[in-house]
């Protein structure tokens, strides 16, 4: 049965990764506590504005994504990926979760959509 909240994509994981899911869903609910999120495309998506994060299980990773990740400053490049819009923070372990950074990169990419509207629209 497919996961309806994130809680329960989590408990469908099982290890270290389903502690990984639950600890940035929190970072990212803290950092925009007005944003809503469901499950979407599978995965866990936060929405203000249109999506602007999203959380995904792989094998041996969780990938926090942005949708506007090439927008994103990341000085300390933990930013990955290489297609035009999106970008994410690779996961291998619990102890790789830095909340602050993942916060101050929630906060930007809510405030981006604020001002361009959601990234799913095509923009003129």
């Amino acid at each position: 049965m497919a996961a309806r909240t994130i809680e329960d994509y989590a408990a469908g994981l099982g290890d270290w990764r389903a502690q990984a899911v639950l600890a940035a869903a929190a970072t990212i609910r803290g950092a925009a506590p007005d944003a809503t999120a469901s499950i979407k495309w599978a995965q866990p998506v936060f929405e203000s504005n249109g999506p602007f994060a999203y959380i995904k299980a792989f094998a041996r990773t969780v990938n926090v994504g942005f949708w506007r990740g090439v927008e994103l400053d990341d000085p300390d490049g933990v930013l990955v990926g290489d297609g035009d819009r999106m970008r994410h923070i690779a996961l291998r372990s619990l102890a790789d979760l830095d909340g602050d950074h993942i916060a101050r990169l929630v906060r930007r990419a809510v405030a981006l959509n604020a001002e361009k509207g959601s990234p799913t629209l095509r923009q003129r």
